[in-house]
Parts: C-alpha cells; structure tokens; sequence
C-alpha cells in the first residue's frame, strides 16, 4: 500500500487502491522498537521509503511521529533539496486535482478482507484501552496511533455494517460479526500482553465504550465522548 493522500494531490494518474487494513494507510508514522531490532529495521525501511515518495513528488518537508526517525527522515529531503530551502520552482504542471476526484470514492478498487475488519477492531478496541488510562497516543502493533486513527477504524466498521458491505469470502460485515471477531481479538491480545497486564488495562470498560462508537444505530460525533467519565483519575 503506496497510495495516501498527499500522493494523490501530486501524482497525475494513479491507480487508487484500497488498504487491506486501515493502518496501511499510515505507514509515515511507524515507531521503531528499540527492544526488538527486526522491528525497528522493518518500521525505520517503510518510514525511509515513505519519505522518499514526499520528497520526490515535491513536498519540502514531512513531519514524524518518533525523533528515532528524524534523521531517517531529513536524509530522505536532504538529497532532493540539496542546498535549496524548498521545491517551490517545482511547480507540477503534470497534476491536476479537482474536487470530483477526490470524492471519487468509487474509483477505488480495493475490498474488504477479513484482515482488515479485524485490524479495524484490535486498534479501535486497544486505543480506548489506552485512552481511558489517560493516553492520547499509543503503540499498537509497531504502529503510534492517534485517536485520528482509531476514528476511521471505528467509522469504517459502522459504514460497512450500515451499507451491508460484504467481506471477499461473501460474508456480510454484521454486528454479530463484528462482535465475535472482537472476541477473538480480546483473547489475542490478553494472550500477548500476558494476564496482569490485561488486568489492568480496563478490558470490562473498554469494550461497552467500543460498541457504542462502531456498533450504534448512530454513531456518536466522536469517539472519545462516552469515555471521559470513565477516565482513570490523575494524581
């Protein structure tokens, strides 16, 4: 998965395609495990390869989600930009970008796997686990996600259960899928992260609220809303 947005608003012709998983689509903001080296080469490759793409389709900078890939990320405009301060003289003629095409969802191409309905659950499920013991940013699978993130996960699960989106097997994304999937993922994680861990990240609490935001009749405005009551108190 190469295509995000700001490729599209540079790029003249290409072909729109569908993440498998959400996350996909935010490749940029990769964390780096220092306890893990194959991680963190495999996070630090796709963050320099990302890099590589803005720079070459004209951007002067980029921002990162980690100061681990700061330099990473420099290096990559520093041998675009050389000594010049930006790409302004660089104007891509060769692009045009209209409003029809970017709201032409239907060009895109991609489906819906059962892949990336579950990643579309961990995530939103793991980001209120986190966000109700006070954390606005969390590491999730080698991944920093924000509650931008965890927001489309969320959404996207409510518009395929609204739309009766069907996964690439034939199966309808329903509620009843979608919460047994959930099932699944729960037990993943608690086998993952071990039993006092578990525990501790509010598991009873985070499911009810994750519902409420992907599985509604109508969507709360915000996912976060229903969760500030249920907040860990700071000291």
């Amino acid at each position: 998965m190469t295509t995000n947005a700001r490729r599209l608003l540079t790029e003249p012709e290409i072909e729109v395609e569908s993440p498998e998983n959400e996350s996909d689509a935010f490749k940029d903001v990769l964390s780096p495990d220092a306890l893990d080296f194959l991680v963190e080469l495999d996070a630090l490759t796709a963050v320099e390869a990302d890099k590589r793409r803005e720079a070459g389709n004209g951007f002067d900078g980029t921002w990162v989600a980690h100061p681990d890939v700061v330099a990473v990320a420099a290096k990559e405009f520093d041998l675009v930009l050389g000594k010049e301060p930006n790409q302004i003289s660089r104007q891509r003629d060769d692009v045009t970008v209209s409003a029809q095409r970017l709201l032409d969802v239907g060009a895109t191409e991609g489906k819906i796997s059962e892949g990336g309905l579950r990643n579309n659950v961990n995530v939103g499920f793991q980001y209120l686990s986190y966000g109700l013991r006070g954390r606005g940013a969390a590491a999730i699978n080698n991944l920093i996600e924000y509650a931008a993130t965890a927001e489309i996960c969320r959404m996207q699960i409510w518009q395929w259960i609204h739309h009766s989106a069907l996964l690439v097997d034939g199966r309808p994304v329903t509620r009843e899928l979608v919460r047994n999937v959930l099932n699944e993922e729960m037990a993943r994680i608690e086998e993952a992260i071990g039993q006092e861990t578990w525990s501790r990240s509010r598991p009873k609490e985070s499911r009810p609220h994750f519902e409420a935001v992907a599985l509604s009749e109508e969507p709360p405005e915000f996912l976060t809303l229903g969760a500030y009551e249920d907040l860990e108190p700071t000291t």
